[in-house]
């Protein structure tokens, strides 16, 4: 069920919203069959790339990685963060539905949100080798794809005309950016405080 619905997500999209619609997927079910395995993927990645390939600074001569405790604390936020960000974003879903004419139950809300992150789960995989101007060059037509899967979710899941779902759409996407700001903002304070990466050597 897993691979077939990522498969499906690429391959014809709109198709694949209805399939998984029409399955009415309990919030239980989506996390344990997609959620919990692909959130991994960019953990365990990243894990692996900051302690084992690590990466350089331009103009710098030596390759910095973080030590393995270090890394693992951060890997465990990161997976926790993204499980939460998850339900957050599904949960918005929910309460702007009444706005735009839908009635759609939490978990509807939940499973759209769950499977519209699924190319940046993917993406994730990049994190294997920390280069920065490679993940953005490869992360953004990603991310372009994430919004794409947004949009064209939206009236299917919600069952709401494409006009509506337009709109929808574009609140859920703005909602996520305020999201994406309040967790880099929280970052940097954390690291101020001295709560931050442990490099090695």
């Amino acid at each position: 069920m897993l691979l077939n619905h990522v498969w499906g997500l690429f391959a014809h999209p709109e198709d694949e919203w209805k399939t998984i619609r029409k399955e009415r997927c309990t919030v239980t079910r989506c996390y344990c069959s997609h959620v919990l395995l692909l959130a991994a993927i960019p953990a365990l990645a990243g894990y692996f790339g900051t302690t084992q390939v690590g990466w350089d600074v331009p103009g710098g001569r030596e390759v910095h990685k973080l030590t393995q405790q270090s890394a693992l604390q951060i890997a465990i936020l990161f997976y926790f963060t993204m499980l939460v960000a998850v339900v957050t974003v599904g949960a918005l879903i929910h309460w702007m539905g009444k706005t735009y004419g839908s009635k759609q139950p939490l978990s509807q809300c939940i499973v759209l949100a769950s499977y519209t992150a699924t190319p940046l789960f993917l993406i994730g995989v990049m994190l294997l080798y920390p280069l920065l101007w490679l993940n953005m060059l490869i992360g953004l037509p990603a991310l372009a794809y994430t919004v794409y899967l947004l949009y064209t979710g939206v009236p299917v899941m919600m069952g709401i005309s494409k006009e509506r779902g337009f709109l929808f759409a574009s609140a859920v996407l703005a909602v996520g950016l305020v999201m994406l700001v309040a967790l880099l903002v929280t970052t940097v304070i954390l690291w101020d405080l001295g709560i931050g990466p442990m490099f090695a050597g």
